[in-house]
């Protein structure tokens, strides 16, 4: 079973995780000058390709799950014809809520990797920790922190130019 890297340890990244990273960046940007939305991306990969794609899209669909986790589920259960993603990794430039936490619980995505964490939310660690929890069935490997200070800042700025 999957476990979450222990605090006294500094997650190792590869170049693939940092690239896919840097995807799910693009994304959150896209969110955010397209469609004035909360600046989040996230992609998902199963071996070795991108299966799904997403960025928040609450405003424009006028649906409270359309978080970018759940819209990268979505395209991938699409494209794989399946609602499962067993073993994926998700790049996720946010620390995901409880709700898309359990969403990637239910698909057995094997892997978290987020940018920022999120102190009023986070379901990866910080406030819960679905991810890993032993009431589940399934635990998903979690490792925050990658390009936490460009996610954060785009999240900062959106907010600060709003107020």
């Amino acid at each position: 079973m999957n476990e979450t890297i222990p605090d006294n340890t500094s997650p190792v990244f590869t170049p693939e995780d940092e690239a896919y990273m840097r995807r799910a960046l693009q994304l959150a940007e896209h969110a955010r000058d397209a469609e004035n939305e909360v600046p989040v991306g996230a992609v998902l990969v199963q071996d070795g390709q991108m299966v799904g794609l997403g960025w928040n899209r609450n405003i424009t669909l006028h649906d409270p799950t359309a978080h970018a986790e759940i819209m990268a589920l979505r395209a991938a259960g699409e494209k794989l014809a399946n609602y499962r993603i067993v073993g994926a990794t998700l790049y996720v430039t946010l620390e995901p809520c409880a709700m898309c936490s359990m969403a990637l619980v239910h698909a057995r995505v094997g892997r978290v990797v987020y940018g920022t964490t999120d102190p009023k939310t986070g379901a990866a660690g910080s406030v819960f920790d679905t991810l890993i929890s032993d009431r589940h069935n399934h635990r998903i490997e979690v490792q925050g922190g990658l390009l936490a200070e460009e996610s954060a800042a785009l999240l900062r700025d959106f907010f600060r130019a709003r107020r």
